[in-house]
């Protein structure tokens, strides 16, 4: 069952907006309800019960190490239910950009596995960000911790509140901010059923956006389900699964493999490195990365790895979307690496090397090879997550 929260809300926002601005409908309607005003109409779609999000029925494989080790999230900002029903609410809200033009979820839509399809988004005034935005899925597994293509967010909780800072993605001060969704009929009762009382603060808009993102988790894959025929001691590297094609099983042999060696920073079950690479696009980058960041030239060219859950429904790929195709992304690691000196020892001949010293790794892989990693990465797609509504759009029209 859901049930309908349906606000009255005035045309133009203003930050100077009080609670008579509303009329309120629903649920709320005794404690909200004042003047009749002049209104677009806001259906917010919640349901009766509270979706689950801090429990969900994880597979064994995520509750034993290595994954366990990778979780990051704080002990202070635990994901609850309450929280992740506030944090969805965030997420898609076009009130938290300037404009009411765009919400988190313009960035990262659900149907494309939290990213966006265009290789650059399209911020609240027009204007196009500066790089590609990253898929969402298994963001809790990160072990370090940090976020954005360069890594410069040291915590979720910290990334959060940047895009609704930045002049081109939502162009909001985070004083606005508090005193505009204080205005707006749906949040005092959300904000007290998480934190206690109903203030809206950063702090605590921050905190509700961090356990729905980290609520994200993919493990109702096929690659999931197949991992659930494995005995303990079974490495799914090389012990095939039955509900793989032959194609499939060759794809997953050849990621797990030395010869590859996709999986040393795609690494666990969760497809994430614990740290930033360079994985050879460029001789010179424009763009440095981490090392923008760091000012340290050893760190140009290193950007975080993301998650390969769902990455069939993420492209174009890249920091800067510059491939359209999974096609494209494994012909540049089978044939397109280039020797740039911070290039990732994995992508060495060798595995080392100093600045001086790079001779990238060629694969060799014939078409059938590289099929066969194609048709394993689109095995890593989670249908039930896509379509989740709890993960979904909750305002109505």
């Amino acid at each position: 069952m859901t049930k309908n929260w349906l606000f009255l809300i005035v045309a133009m926002l203003t930050f100077s907006a009080c609670e008579d601005d509303y009329e309120v409908f629903g649920p709320l309607n005794d404690e909200l309800n004042t003047e009749e005003q002049t209104t677009d109409v806001v259906t917010l779609n919640l349901p009766d019960e509270l979706f689950n999000y801090a429990n969900p029925d994880l597979p064994f494989f995520f509750n034993a190490p290595p994954i366990q080790g990778q979780l990051n999230t704080p002990a202070n900002n635990p994901v609850t239910d309450e929280g992740a029903t506030l944090g969805r609410v965030l997420f898609y809200d076009k009130n938290m950009s300037a404009n009411n033009t765009v919400s988190c979820a313009s960035c990262h839509q659900q149907e494309h596995g939290f990213s966006d399809p265009l290789a650059f988004s399209i911020g609240f005034e027009g204007e196009f960000t500066g790089r590609n935005s990253m898929g969402l899925a298994q963001a809790a597994y990160y072990a370090n911790g940090r976020f954005f293509w360069d890594e410069r967010a040291a915590t979720l909780e910290a990334q959060t509140l940047m895009p609704i800072q930045d002049h081109i993605e939502m162009g909001m001060e985070l004083d606005e901010l508090e005193e505009k969704l204080s205005t707006l009929a749906y949040y005092p009762e959300l904000f007290e059923q998480t934190f206690g009382d109903a203030q809206i603060t950063s702090d605590r808009i921050s905190r509700a956006l961090s356990q729905f993102v980290r609520s994200m988790v993919s493990y109702t894959t096929k690659f999931d389900e197949g991992m659930a025929e494995l005995v303990p001691g079974q490495n799914p590297g090389i012990t095939p699964f039955s509900n793989y094609s032959e194609l499939e099983n060759l794809g997953k042999e050849l990621f797990f493999s030395a010869r590859t060696n996709c999986a040393t920073c795609h690494g666990t079950t969760n497809f994430v490195a614990p740290g930033p690479r360079n994985n050879g696009l460029d001789l010179v980058f424009e763009d440095n990365g981490l090392g923008d960041v760091s000012g340290a030239p050893q760190q140009n060219g290193l950007f975080k790895v993301n998650s390969l859950r769902n990455i069939a429904m993420t492209a174009p790929y890249m920091h800067d979307g510059r491939f359209a195709t999974l096609e494209e992304v494994i012909e540049h690691y089978n044939s397109g690496v280039q020797a740039h000196p911070n290039l990732s020892a994995t992508l060495r001949v060798g595995g080392a090397g100093g600045p001086n010293n790079v001779v990238p790794r060629v694969l060799n892989l014939n078409n059938e090879e590289k099929l066969a990693l194609k048709l394993f990465l689109e095995t890593l797609t989670d249908e039930p997550m896509l379509n989740d509504e709890k993960f979904s759009d909750p305002f109505g029209e």
